[in-house]
């Protein structure tokens, strides 16, 4: 009962912390728009902190350069158990155009644990608000580990 009670509280107050490890920004101001009015992503509970310590879903974009690889990892080692992360973007999910250059490691999950992808370039909003909506969906099954852990 507890569990699924923790479940249940998680899932409706998800906060979000966007990371860009530096792509074109078009993903980035998809995010934008998903917070806006018109999308209302915050309808989920879903909420953008300033801040990894206060997060429970990290928001990658971005190819993972080498220089980037090593920060990423200390923003989700700061952020608070459980987490869960959110590659969104092809260069996020993949590297794209970007991968094999001398300096691109390639997509989120060489560096983290990715639990869902966002492919787009740029990522539409609907597709961003699905993707979370599907990991809460997760969430409210059970069917996430992580949940268990807290």
């Amino acid at each position: 009962m507890q569990k699924k009670l923790k479940r249940w509280a998680f899932k409706r107050s998800l906060w979000v912390f966007h990371v860009n490890t530096g792509g074109c920004n078009g993903c980035d101001i998809e995010i934008v728009d998903a917070l806006t009015p018109k999308y209302d992503i915050e309808r989920f509970g879903i909420k953008l902190v300033p801040s990894p310590r206060h997060a429970d879903v990290l928001l990658v974009t971005g190819p993972i350069t080498k220089k980037q690889a090593d920060l990423l990892k200390r923003i989700y080692e700061q952020t608070p158990d459980p987490k869960f992360v959110v590659a969104i973007g092809t260069c996020a999910t993949s590297g794209a155009t970007f991968e094999g250059a001398y300096n691109v490691i390639g997509g989120v999950d060489k560096v983290i644990p990715v639990d869902a992808y966002v492919v787009g370039c740029p990522a539409r909003p609907e597709a961003i608000i699905d993707a979370i909506a599907t990991l809460i969906d997760k969430i409210d099954k059970g069917e996430v580990e992580k949940v268990e852990k807290a």
